[in-house]
């Protein structure tokens, strides 16, 4: 079996304006599995010191999103998201997030992928799904053709 192209310097170079604001980073991108980190600090916490759910739900987007992304992209293909459903597990403070994204149905027409994250502990503090729609090369959505918009310096 041919081993799978490495994507991880090619999807940092990408991340885009939000999730660079985030500090997100991605550590492992190969087609069907998406990894990233998040170094905690307090801008990721709500009023009672603990990671807001949206950062869970921001990761479970990304991941999910670029793994899909991946999975059409040389087919001149894009994906968008339907829907994202998390889960909050545990309450997590400090340290780093380590997530892990994989398909639950790679289709040709909308995918589901499942995003686990995890604290430092390797406990499981939230985990989400996420449905997206595949869109044929040169598709619009929100009145403008889907294409990467932000390139290597996320301008």
């Amino acid at each position: 079996m041919p081993a799978l192209p490495d994507l991880t310097d090619l999807a940092n170079q990408y991340r885009g304006p939000f999730t660079e604001l985030t500090g997100l980073v991605f550590t492992h991108v190969v087609p069907g599995r998406v990894e990233a980190a998040l170094a905690l600090s307090e801008r990721h916490h709500q009023p009672y010191g603990m990671v807001h759910g949206g950062v869970h739900a921001t990761i479970v987007e990304t991941l999910c999103s670029v793994g899909a992304g991946i999975t059409v992209a040389l087919e001149g293909k894009s994906a968008v998201g339907l829907e994202n459903h998390t889960s909050f597990v545990r309450a997590v403070r400090s340290g780093t997030l380590h997530a892990v994204a994989e398909p639950l149905h790679p289709g040709k027409r909308t995918q589901v992928w499942r995003c686990e994250i995890r604290d430092d502990d390797g406990n499981l503090a939230a985990y989400g799904t996420m449905r997206v729609m595949i869109l044929p090369k040169g598709a619009a959505a929100g009145g403008e053709v889907v294409a990467v918009k932000h390139g290597p310096t996320g301008s």
